[in-house]
């Protein structure tokens, strides 16, 4: 299998929020993601309707010297199994592709008011969907319990 090159553009950014990836804490999180005023105002036609988005986007400011593809520890925790690269959801990926499930609060011309997006200020959006409970998992869910326990506070608000 030959492996593909191909472009893409950010049809968005992230503005607000975040200005620094942390590792938890993101609950309550707002930001705006301001679609690029090449669209018309009608692409959003409709999506008001919807509470949540999957949201594509780029770590931007990752390293791309901190490229790990072999197995290693969840943040670095001796407790937990080594996984490879695709057994994670970090920054530490081949194309810096981030995948995020948010509420979508308003919809203001091509501003979409989110909370709980797990991107930070300045961060290019690839692809804005709604969330569709149809496209969910079919079948039965199972996963190890080393992302429960690490996840545990990820959505939690941050502390005061």
């Amino acid at each position: 299998m030959d492996r593909e090159t191909f472009e893409i553009t950010a049809i968005a950014h992230v503005v607000g929020g975040r200005i620094e990836p942390t590792d938890d804490y993101w609950g309550g999180t707002r930001a705006i993601i301001r679609i690029d005023d090449s669209f018309p105002v009608d692409s959003v036609a409709g999506l008001a309707e919807f509470s949540h988005l999957e949201v594509v986007f780029r770590f931007h400011l990752t390293d791309p010297a901190d490229l790990h593809p072999g197995a290693r520890r969840p943040r670095d925790n001796p407790d937990w199994p080594p996984s490879g690269i695709f057994a994670h959801r970090n920054m530490r990926r081949q194309n810096w592709l981030g995948v995020s499930r948010c509420r979508l609060l308003a919809v203001d011309g091509l501003d979409l008011h989110v909370e709980d997006l797990d991107a930070v200020d300045g961060t290019p959006v690839i692809d804005v969907k709604p969330w569709f409970q149809e496209m969910g998992p079919r079948g039965d869910v199972h996963q190890p319990a080393w992302p429960t326990e690490m996840l545990r506070d990820y959505y939690a608000p941050k502390p005061s």
